[in-house]
């Protein structure tokens, strides 16, 4: 469940998303005070979130020891479409076959297929070398 109420600033949101608090706003270019991420960098931090967690997941089913991640997403437009550019470095990784399906599974996250309709999302995903941070 998620609960909003308008805060005191002209376009910040008060936020309780299962539990826990957060604060959405716009930037002052936008007319905000900047307090928190705007509605389109919570919805890709969202996707982050799944990317991450649906990896980790694999990984730990498959034992592989080391497996680290980490993601940068940005959201653009270009006229009226959206676009999220998704970057996805892993290592510890044990072979090629693991790496292309982890590339198979990241375009099936939950919440990637839920954004699918509306946005076109563009993903790479590499492995770094082991024992650098990905």
């Amino acid at each position: 469940m998620v609960h909003a109420t308008q805060g005191a600033a002209p376009f910040r949101v008060d936020i309780v998303a299962a539990g826990h608090d957060l604060t959405a706003d716009e930037p002052p270019s936008n007319g905000g005070g900047d307090v928190g991420p705007g509605p389109f960098d919570l919805v890709v931090a969202g996707l982050a979130a799944c990317t991450m967690i649906t990896l980790r997941m694999y990984a730990e089913r498959k034992g592989w020891a080391g497996f680290d991640i980490t993601a940068k997403l940005r959201h653009r437009m270009e006229g009226h479409a959206h676009f999220i550019d998704r970057e996805v470095e892993v290592s510890g990784v044990p072979d090629e076959a693991g790496l292309e399906r982890l590339r198979a599974i990241v375009e099936r996250t939950p919440v990637t297929l839920a954004l699918k309709p509306a946005f076109t999302i563009s993903t790479v995903l590499a492995q770094v070398a082991a024992g650098a941070t990905p």
